[in-house]
């Protein structure tokens, strides 16, 4: 199997992840939050279901300059988060139907208004900025559902929740 091959694999297992623990986000708790310096849950919510759209840019593009300022419109209900995630991450997967290993070890480098922030290989870029960071902030959101009483979905092995992930 490739690395594009593998990294394609991995990505639709964590989106699978990702969307189930998503799914779990209440509607009516949206702005809620559990500390002052945290994210809202709707906001996490947001924030996770737009890295599949780093994930399609990192493998089209071959840098991102992000021009600010960035002003993002709050979503309003959990099928929002959810139209959004599902929209990015079929085309995250279209990306990587056409991506093969030379593409990913080819550099891909963020800008801000024309500066580099840093230039690495693809392959970095979706590890670090996709897939871990994916894994970091689920796991946030598994404890902001914690703290609102809503049952952790099973990830990489059972939750107190649910006992299979099968």
């Amino acid at each position: 199997m490739s690395l594009a091959q593998s990294m394609a694999t991995e990505f639709a297992r964590e989106m699978t992840a990702t969307r189930k623990t998503l799914e779990r986000i209440p509607t009516d708790k949206l702005s809620w939050k559990p500390h002052e310096k945290s994210f809202t849950i709707g906001a996490l919510g947001q924030h996770l279901a737009q890295l599949g759209m780093w994930a399609e840019n990192t493998l089209n593009l071959d840098e991102l300059d992000l021009k600010g300022p960035f002003d993002q419109k709050a979503v309003e209900s959990t099928e929002e988060i959810l139209a959004m995630f599902d929209k990015f991450t079929e085309a995250s997967k279209a990306a990587f139907a056409s991506t093969d290993d030379e593409k990913l070890a080819a550099p891909w480098a963020l800008k801000v208004e024309g500066r580099t922030l840093f230039s690495r290989p693809r392959a970095d870029v979706i590890r670090d900025f996709v897939l871990n960071h994916g894994a970091h902030h689920r796991g946030q959101l598994t404890v902001y559902l914690r703290l609102l009483d809503v049952p952790v979905p099973a990830i990489y092995g059972p939750s107190a929740d649910e006992k299979s992930f099968f």
